[in-house]
């Protein structure tokens, strides 16, 4: 059994209330890289952040476009406080086709940094890494990396916010 509550962790300064800052309406841009340093698509993206499960998750809708075609998704940020570790489930109608992604991460202190995976076609799964920051209460950075087997991660998609006014 973990030494914190989720009522100390909903305080101020608490990781479920971190959590919690995220939530509102944001637009922004979203760019795509399907190779390193060659981008792929800009495109403009709407987002909706909400808390759910009485403030112990918070839920993120979004949608945009990806080369001209409509894109939407979904993800499910959290903070397990027994392992001390941030977690999410991810799906949307683009990167993860059928399937439900999800991560784990270890807290670091900074930000939400969480670790995935993913079955290739052929070969063994690669890895997939997605960072939320939240630099200024009004600005939000989301980050995704792809990790090739035995290769060095690279950025595929980098969606910056701005919380609606």
């Amino acid at each position: 059994m973990t030494k914190r509550t989720f009522d100390e962790s909903s305080k101020e300064g608490g990781l479920h209330h971190r959590l919690g800052q995220l939530a509102g309406e944001w637009e922004g841009t979203t760019k795509t890289w399907f190779e390193p340093d060659k981008l792929a698509d800009e495109s403009p993206w709407r987002g909706t952040i909400r808390l759910v499960a009485g403030g112990r998750f918070v839920l993120h809708e979004y949608e945009g476009a990806m080369q001209g075609k409509p894109l939407s998704g979904v993800a499910l940020y959290g903070y397990h406080l027994d392992p001390d570790r941030f977690e999410m489930a991810w799906a949307d109608s683009f990167h993860t086709g059928t399937s439900i992604m999800s991560f784990k991460g270890a807290n670091e202190g900074r930000g939400f940094n969480v670790l995935g995976s993913y079955d290739a076609p052929s070969g063994p799964p690669w890895g997939w890494r997605m960072e939320i920051q939240q630099p200024e209460a009004d600005r939000l950075i989301i980050t995704h990396y792809n990790i090739p087997p035995d290769s060095q991660e690279a950025k595929a998609v980098e969606t910056v916010y701005r919380r609606k006014r």
